[in-house]
């Protein structure tokens, strides 16, 4: 049974969030989202290479918490077609906003605690910052095993999230071993990124500041998040 609860929940929690003006924080013409950004991309395409699933021509995508489609127009830009892109999210304003942006990919409002598609419809699945925003140990469970379900033989789950984040109590970070028994008897790939916000925010701005954060970045346990590959 689905947890309508936490579906409600993560609701409230973004429209607080909308509400406080912190959307536009993570802009991407801000320097440090930026170097964020391009970090995170690297790993991305590092884990995609590796999976031998890259160019994305002819693969069909799923982003489970698309938010505005950001990441579904990255896939664009590594060879997928746009009818081949699917995402979903809680919240019908991102939704409707990614769908003006994505124009032929197919966006609707749901809960990846129970998707509307069919085992193995998906040569990659995605998940960014998603598993993290469900609290609920069980509901959590449920939208793992949901992507795995609708991920064929042969692909691949993606997941970016953080193992800490100890000032937004919206969130429970999703630490590697967690990532390890929800998907079970997989050999999870995991890629260190993003260096601390808190602390990239600070620097960015000094000058020489993106130097110092490429420094700073070399330091692994600076790292907040991570990008994981499982395959299916």
């Amino acid at each position: 049974m689905v947890d309508g609860g936490e579906a409600q929940r993560v609701r409230e929690a973004y429209a607080r969030r909308a509400e406080r003006g912190l959307d536009a924080r993570y802009d991407y013409w801000r320097p440090e989202n930026l170097f964020i950004y391009q970090a995170r991309e690297r790993a991305v395409l590092g884990l995609l290479r590796k999976a031998n699933m890259l160019p994305l021509t002819g693969r069909k995508v799923l982003d489970a918490g698309c938010g505005d489609g950001a990441v579904l127009r990255d896939m664009l830009r590594y060879g997928a077609a746009a009818d081949d892109l699917h995402g979903v999210d809680l919240l019908t304003d991102r939704v409707e906003r990614a769908r003006e942006l994505t124009p032929g990919a197919h966006i609707d409002v749901a809960d990846a605690q129970a998707l509307n598609y069919e085992d193995g419809s998906f040569d990659l699945v995605l998940g960014f910052t998603l598993l993290s925003s469900v609290v609920e140990p069980e509901a959590r469970a449920r939208v793992a095993s949901e992507m795995r379900r609708v991920t064929r033989h042969g692909g691949v789950v993606l997941l970016y999230d953080f193992w800490t984040n100890p000032f937004n109590r919206d969130v429970r970070p999703l630490k590697q071993d967690e990532v390890r028994s929800l998907y079970p008897g997989r050999r999870v790939d995991f890629r260190r990124t993003t260096l601390a916000p808190p602390l990239l925010r600070l620097v960015i701005k000094a000058p020489g500041g993106w130097l110092a954060c490429s420094w700073l970045d070399m330091l692994t346990f600076l790292r907040t998040h991570y990008v994981a590959a499982v395959p299916i």
